[in-house]
């Protein structure tokens, strides 16, 4: 029984070090993408969500990644994305927010300030010229601020929220040997109660430096981001931020 014992944990420890796969030395990539965001959908301090009619806005996001051969410890990715956008409503039925009431009628305008920063911890379980596959786990922390005011009126109010939400992380990519373009799916994923998250992204990539010291690609490809949320810090949201986005990235 003690020996099964042993050979169990050394295939635990075996199958932990073959999903730990990363580069050889120490290395990693940063980038930048420049999203063009639409918004839709709306917010409440309840369950029943008043839609508002969001602007689209250009939105930039950054993000680095740390990579190390080093067995059963995690790679690490920081991205960190602003999703500010505004808004305005003619409200068809009443809608509380805050200490305020606002009856029916009443035209709002509403400033969605709004940081997304994801804190990843993956394993790269397949890695090579073909497909590259990883996986983790990710806090998504958001941090915003609601501000609603009338249109034709001198009341305003304000909300604040933040939170960690934990979820599941996995990028897929698939490359064309000597041609230096390959396409990758990215996203993370929660449900759980009420509260359901997500934050995907596809897109074609092309390298056009090669080097020993640093590869330089750029890329094109479409973000979808989509915050359900019950009651945190006493905000609910549907909100669905969308659209398509360019970036460079550095490989190092």
């Amino acid at each position: 029984m003690k020996n099964l014992g042993i050979k169990c944990a050394l295939t635990v420890i075996g199958l932990s070090a073959s999903c730990a796969y990363a580069d050889t030395f120490l290395g990693g990539y940063i980038g930048a993408n420049a999203w063009n965001m639409a918004v839709d959908g709306g917010f409440a301090n309840e369950e029943t969500v008043t839609d508002f009619a969001f602007e689209d806005k250009s939105q930039a996001s950054f993000y680095a990644a740390l990579e190390h051969p080093i067995p059963l410890v995690p790679n690490i990715k920081l991205m960190r994305t602003s999703m500010d956008t505004t808004g305005v409503v003619a409200l068809t039925s009443e809608f509380r927010f805050g200490d305020e009431l606002f009856v029916t009628e009443t035209d709002l305008g509403t400033d969605l300030e709004l940081t997304s920063t994801d804190y990843i911890l993956y394993y790269e379980i397949l890695d090579n010229d073909l497909v590259s596959i990883d996986v983790g786990i990710n806090g998504k922390h958001l941090d915003g601020t609601i501000m609603v005011n009338e249109l034709e009126g001198s009341r305003s109010v304000s909300e604040s929220f933040s939170g960690i939400v934990p979820m599941v992380y996995s990028k897929v990519e698939v490359g064309i040997p000597a041609t230096g373009i390959s396409a990758y799916v990215e996203g993370s994923y929660l449900s759980l109660d009420d509260n359901t998250l997500s934050d995907f992204q596809a897109a074609v990539a092309y390298s056009f430096v090669e080097s020993l010291a640093i590869d330089m690609s750029i890329e094109a490809g479409y973000r979808s981001t989509n915050l359900e949320l019950d009651d945190l810090d006493d905000i609910y949201t549907e909100l669905e931020f969308s659209g398509v986005y360019v970036g460079l990235e550095f490989d190092f």
